[in-house]
């Protein structure tokens, strides 16, 4: 019974996690960067 649930959930938390993708561009001292497409300033 234990082992279902927490298969499950591990189910859950997989189908429901987003995602995540590198993009270029070199970060500055602080470790951030801006996205030239947008001009948005992020940190990482």
């Amino acid at each position: 019974m234990k082992t279902t649930f927490l298969a499950a959930m591990a189910a859950a938390i997989i189908a429901c996690a987003t995602g995540a993708f590198a993009h270029s561009g070199g970060t500055d001292a602080n470790g951030c960067h801006t996205n030239h497409k947008t001009g948005a300033y992020h940190c990482h």
